[in-house]
């Protein structure tokens, strides 16, 4: 802009000595020239701000603070630690999307929906959550007893109010960034407690350094596929587990903030039982501050890994794209919560088209209900961040599944779901599991296992089906995903007209 402004002023001085209609033209085309070159001073030139806001729960009120995550009645006693909400801004110039890591189990899609309506403005607002086992309950299924509602609605408000405001605060830091991705695999950091033994023990980084400054960080993103729980059922002190010390220790060293994302933990995928400490060579267990600092370091040092070898990719223009589903509820579970009012959530009526969220559902036919919630996929340039509203199986992600499944399952001949890995021509991509939303578990319908017999010739069903809404949630989320990525590539590429 600068030079055009000095062309500007040259050509004025000789402007003098044209004809009229010569002056006139070359006006005209300065005039050209200017509004072709504005638009592309802004558009693809990537900004990047970050904001955190501490939403650590007061223990010591008279309101009880119940922990989520495990069983009921585990009231919590102290904190050792806060827990946070952590915010990136990302603007191409043309559309500004927000990305949100919370140190909870779980935001729900109505609060998601409340955080959006105090955020106009923005192409796509993505609130994921870490799955904290030791923070409190933002659903409502941890309580005193099974039968009394965990959730403090003053809580669950601040930390919807938090989220905005981080947003907010994280926006208006917005400066020119450059981008880099990076991605390390440790097999021996994660732990699936489910058969078949399948794992995603990638840890991927975003790394934003500042455009005119490139040896300065202003942020990154962190997402690693591991249960925030190395702290066990026992512990009753409120702590972000593992995840806050790995954003620590990479904050200390990188001098910037981290956002953190869990990614694919189904499975169960989960800190290993034990460990060693690197630094000390001392046998470490869950259950122990010593084993989650270990733990949290470990995994930092897998991101610096992952750090040391990353490389710019491209993350402009943006393009989103989001689709609202529903999925039936068949988890009796699940249903007798939101019947005695431990969930607040209303529900929609299952038509049999997980594209159809536009019935509310009547209380008195639990038999067609179903929850409204969302899957999405943001195309960022060259790379990919999917946003899967539960707890997404590893074979999802590269489709790594038994074959021929056990055919002791309840749906052994089901037809594969696509994975993730399949929809992205490159390896450039996220994974923000929990994103908007927390549904459970999402099983590969060929492994769902709920009614005898059971897979593997054992005596009682494994760890899943318990903490899912059905069989079929897997499904119609990865192929939500698939329509919304086929989507995204057709309005890159439209048709061409006939």
């Amino acid at each position: 802009m600068v030079e055009l402004v000095k062309l500007w002023l040259a050509c004025i001085r000789h402007l003098a000595a044209w004809p009229p209609t010569r002056c006139h033209s070359i006006v005209c085309v300065f005039c050209v020239c200017i509004t072709c070159r504005l638009p592309f001073a802004n558009a693809n030139s990537l900004k990047v701000g970050f904001a955190q806001a501490d939403i650590t729960p007061d223990v010591q009120a008279e309101q009880p603070v119940w922990l989520a995550g495990y069983g009921w009645g585990r009231r919590a006693t102290a904190v050792h630690d806060s827990i946070f909400v952590r915010t990136s801004v990302l603007d191409d110039g043309q559309r500004r999307i927000a990305i949100v890591g919370a140190d909870v189990i779980g935001l729900q899609y109505p609060e998601v929906e409340r955080i959006r309506a105090e955020l106009p403005g923005f192409a796509y607002v993505l609130v994921a959550s870490t799955h904290n086992h030791e923070g409190p309950d933002t659903i409502g299924i941890w309580g005193k007893t099974p039968f009394q509602r965990g959730v403090d609605s003053g809580y669950l408000d601040r930390v919807v109010a938090a989220v905005v405001g981080s947003v907010k605060e994280a926006a208006r830091k917005l400066q020119p960034a450059t981008a880099h991705f990076g991605a390390a695999s440790d097999a021996s950091l994660v732990g699936d407690s489910r058969l078949p033994e399948v794992k995603d023990a990638t840890l991927r980084t975003i790394r934003f350094t500042a455009a005119a400054e490139p040896s300065k960080n202003l942020g990154m993103l962190v997402q690693w596929n591991s249960h925030p729980e190395s702290m066990g059922p026992h512990n009753t002190e409120v702590t972000a587990d593992f995840c806050g010390v790995t954003v620590a220790c990479l904050e200390r060293e990188h001098a910037c903030p981290v956002v953190y994302l869990s990614g694919a933990i189904g499975g169960l995928l989960a800190p290993p039982r034990d460990f060693v400490d690197a630094a000390t060579g001392e046998r470490l267990r869950e259950g122990d501050f010593k084993f989650m600092n270990a733990y949290g370091t470990a995994v930092a040092e897998l991101a610096n890994r992952a750090l040391r070898g990353d490389s710019e990719v491209a993350l402009t223009p943006f393009a989103c794209q989001a689709m609202q589903i529903s999925i039936p509820l068949a988890n009796p579970l699940y249903r007798t919560a939101r019947i005695v009012g431990v969930v607040h959530r209303q529900g929609v009526l299952w038509t049999g088209d997980f594209h159809d969220v536009r019935k509310p559902h009547a209380i008195m036919t639990p038999d067609d209900f179903a929850v409204k919630t969302e899957v999405g996929c943001l195309r960022l340039g060259d790379f990919h961040l999917v946003a899967i509203p539960g707890e997404l199986y590893p074979e999802l992600v590269y489709g790594d599944f038994q074959q021929p499944p056990d055919p002791a399952a309840d749906h052994h001949e089901s037809k594969f779901e696509k994975p993730v890995a399949q929809l992205f021509p490159t390896d450039k991509w996220m994974i923000a599991g929990l994103a908007n939303d927390e549904v459970g578990y999402l099983i590969p319908k060929s492994q769902w296992d709920w009614d005898p017999p059971f897979a593997y010739g054992r005596q009682r069903p494994q760890y899943g089906e318990i903490n899912s809404c059905g069989p079929e949630s897997a499904p119609i989320v990865m192929q939500a995903l698939d329509e919304c990525v086929r989507q995204l590539t057709d309005a890159q590429n439209p048709a061409a007209p006939e």
